[in-house]
């Protein structure tokens, strides 16, 4: 019997201010690129967990998911090692609240960027997955669902500390 397939779960945070669009822009086995602070989920966290610490993690912002702008599906295959990785990624958009002085971005992010749309769409060679500007563009696009379409249940949340036992 063969393993099971399973896509690699990542959250994502589209935000906005003023027409510019907040992205990091990080060291990754292809080289530097561009991307929405995103990230992989963790064990024992929701979905709106998971964006809010991957945006504070990648931007040391504090960010409040409000909506979800998609969900995306995305494979690729690293020139390096030619493993095969498909990523599965849920958008949020929402409120990006203070900034925490002094705090320390994610190992591997070098710097955070504000970017206008076409300046974002003009850099889409050095984006790190075509679903950084799929999400941005449906973002403008006013594509937003409700946050009571994610149910996570109880037992996600516990799993966290039976894993640490």
């Amino acid at each position: 019997m063969s393993e099971r397939w399973k896509p690699s779960v990542t959250v994502a945070a589209i935000i906005e201010r003023g027409g510019l669009f907040l992205l990091v822009e990080e060291h990754t086995p292809e080289g530097v690129k561009l991307n929405n602070p995103a990230g992989h989920l963790d064990p024992g966290e929701s979905l709106i967990e998971g964006c809010a610490r991957e945006a504070l993690e990648e931007t040391a912002h504090d960010f409040r998911p409000t909506s979800l702008v998609g969900v995306y599906m995305s494979r690729m295959q690293r020139a390096s090692t030619g493993e095969d990785i498909t990523y599965l990624r849920f958008a949020f958009c929402g409120e990006l609240g203070k900034q925490q002085s002094g705090r320390p971005l994610d190992a591997g992010i070098i710097r955070t960027v504000w970017l206008r749309a076409d300046e974002i769409r003009a850099s889409s060679a050095r984006h790190r997955s075509p679903m950084v500007l799929r999400c941005m563009e449906d973002y403008l696009a006013g594509q937003r669902y409700p946050m009571d379409l994610i149910y996570t249940d109880a037992n996600v949340t516990g799993l966290s500390s039976l894993l640490s036992s």
